[in-house]
């Protein structure tokens, strides 16, 4: 772990605390039954505002070989996920005229979940993943993929043994994630080709604010976008942002598009630069008072579990996000039995930092829990459906942004 005084994108000084969550294990660091919790690591999750480019990032950093080179996350988990990546890949196919003769490159390729659609389309493509266990899985579907971290140098590597760049580049839900944000997107840049187009989708951080959505800030998220700091940031790389687009996924988010050619702003574009102008996103005064909103949401959960004192209570979904709530909020075993969740990967284990035990869906409604709160609030309706139709008729809660039965 490093201490960061300075901004990793812009080097500026770092300005104030944006939000203070103390010291925790790395959300995605899921532990064997075995392991002895003493032994866990904790590492201080402080999110703080750059003074400059106004990129927030964690003023800790964790190194990322240890997160992500035996990653426990699959995309293709959910059933939404998969349906949103088939409707980007057709709106893009149509849209930049993709066939044989064309070139898709993923960046955090993950499972295979979007890629898979451009194989059977029949569009060429490659996967870049860091994670091997991961990637493995994309390769027995049929997708290209390569296990490394992208930088300058891997990029320039893909690109020689490919000879050429891609017509389109996508990196979602990847921004967050890399520490070295520069050689990152230095890589990216380096991927496409002349007329290629840059996909790049974040959670937006206005999304973050106004939904409270303090449990997507975790180790693995090293960093918060607005698009006021990614216009910036692309901008430095000969990137040109030319379209946006608002998409509901992760309780909020943007997708930009840009490329090295430069083109006029949309009017999508012009209208976010105009609304995070408005809400004063260059601002001290907007990452004030975001702790005292968690301290509130927080407290509405702790009333709610005591008036749920004496019941079964089980959660659903062992997700990064829920693991930072859980711990935040001190939760273990005691109030929280167990949590089911659809992936094999974290099936068996124990959540980091609560060691609540992780069991498949169908165990959690065996052992007849009297509500389930579910973690990943950005996909609730999914899993409101899925219990339903399992037959599940107890209590189902989500906590953020607020307590709500479902």
């Amino acid at each position: 772990m490093t201490l960061q005084t300075l901004c990793r994108a812009c080097s500026a000084p770092l300005g104030p605390v944006f939000c203070d969550l103390g010291s925790m294990a790395v959300a995605n660091s899921y532990l064997p039954p075995t392991t002895n919790p003493a032994a866990e690591p904790r590492f201080p999750l402080r999110a703080v505002v750059c003074s400059d480019c106004r990129m927030v990032q964690l003023d800790h950093v964790v190194n990322a070989q240890g997160i992500f080179g035996d990653y426990a996350y699959l995309s293709s988990a959910s059933s939404s996920w998969l349906a949103h990546a088939r409707a980007f890949c057709r709106a893009m196919t149509e849209r930049l005229g993709l066939g044989p003769q064309s070139l898709v490159i993923e960046v955090a390729s993950n499972d295979g979940y979007l890629l898979r659609n451009f194989v059977a389309a029949g569009v060429p493509c490659l996967g870049i993943e860091p994670a091997a266990n991961v990637a493995s899985i994309a390769k027995t579907l049929g997708v290209p993929t390569e296990v490394a971290f992208l930088n300058s140098a891997t990029a320039a590597d893909v690109v020689l043994r490919h000879g050429r760049g891609a017509d389109l580049v996508v990196a979602n839900n990847v921004l967050a994630h890399v520490p070295g944000i520069n050689g990152f997107v230095a890589g990216l840049a380096l991927l496409l080709g002349p007329e290629g187009v840059l996909s790049v989708e974040a959670p937006h951080l206005l999304a973050l604010v106004d939904g409270v959505q303090f449990d997507t800030i975790y180790h693995e998220h090293y960093a918060y976008w607005s698009a006021f700091a990614v216009e910036r940031l692309f901008a430095r790389h000969g990137l040109c942002l030319f379209d946006v687009e608002k998409l509901p996924t992760h309780g909020g988010s943007l997708r930009y598009l840009a490329s090295r050619r430069p083109q006029p702003a949309s009017p999508a574009l012009l209208a976010l630069r105009d609304e995070e102008a408005r809400r004063g996103i260059d601002t001290d005064a907007f990452y004030q008072g975001f702790e005292a909103r968690v301290a509130k949401v927080l407290s509405d959960f702790r009333d709610w579990l005591a008036k749920e004192r004496g019941q079964r209570l089980a959660a659903y979904g062992a997700a990064a996000k829920g693991n930072t709530f859980l711990n935040v909020a001190g939760i273990g075993p005691s109030e929280i039995y167990a949590v089911a969740d659809r992936s094999s990967e974290k099936q068996g284990r124990l959540l980091p930092g609560s060691h609540i035990p992780v069991l498949r869906p169908d165990q959690l409604l065996a052992s007849r829990p009297d509500a389930i709160l579910i973690l990943p609030w950005n996909i609730a309706s999914e899993i409101v459906a899925e219990l339903r139709g399992a037959g599940y008729n107890g209590g189902l809660w989500t906590a953020v942004p607020f307590m709500r039965q479902h």
